[in-house]
């Protein structure tokens, strides 16, 4: 057992990696609301190790700020038994408020400690008021139009993806006849479809047109 928690030599590949995680922090506080703190801490130097927070209102700091006493805690029991999975934990803050945290070490190579990514919810606010912040503002977003296929196949994909595009192109009193199956390809070939390496057998199938149809739509698109 250390009795003291090694030092991470940090390298400028280290210090990309951490960052890789910047937007995600961004994009899982903007998920879960204004009442979620998530921190990146860097293990480069325990003194100033937020590079970077968002909604850091919750626990009053802000980049620079130092790791926690329970993140150095956690670091230690890393080095000991390798454990990196997240588990969750209740604390209070400063002003005594109920946080709700998770936090995971971040690993660069050969799993070498680099950071610290965590997630705070303050759950001190009125239950109605978070639920509030997690569901659509009607008044901002009267018609939710956005889609998203969750599918346990790439085929499914592709098929649910085409099903949308048939609607939508069929729905179009612009579209004649004659250039249906080419507009349906173009939404399809707009929205990446095409990546997936089923796409064009099934698209081919499904419209009733050769795969050399097919291919030769999406050429003139990438023209």
């Amino acid at each position: 057992m250390p009795d003291k928690i090694i030092r991470t030599e940090f390298t400028p590949k280290d210090r990309e990696l951490l960052e890789g995680y910047f937007r995600l922090a961004e994009s899982m506080a903007d998920l879960i609301g204004p009442h979620c703190e998530v921190v990146i801490h860097s293990l480069e130097s325990f003194e100033k190790s937020v590079v970077k927070i968002v909604n850091g209102h919750h626990t009053g700091r802000t980049e620079g700020s130092p790791i926690t006493d329970l993140g150095l805690k956690m670091l230690r029991l890393y080095e000991q038994t390798g454990e990196v999975t997240p588990k969750s934990y209740f604390s209070h803050n400063k002003d005594g408020s109920l946080l709700k945290s998770s936090t995971c070490i971040l690993s660069g190579d050969g799993g070498k400690p680099i950071g610290m990514f965590c997630v705070n919810m303050n759950l001190s606010f009125p239950f109605p008021e978070i639920m509030k912040t997690l569901m659509p503002d009607m008044t901002q977003h009267p018609s939710l139009t956005v889609t998203e296929n969750f599918s346990a196949s790439a085929g499914d994909v592709v098929e649910q993806a085409l099903q949308h595009a048939v609607s939508d192109v069929d729905a179009d009193p612009t579209v004649n006849l004659k250039g249906r199956n080419k507009a349906i390809t173009k939404i399809l070939f707009d929205n990446g479809i095409f990546e997936l390496k089923e796409a064009t057998n099934i698209v081919a199938n499904q419209l009733s047109i050769t795969k050399h149809a097919v291919y030769k739509y999406i050429r003139e698109f990438k023209s």
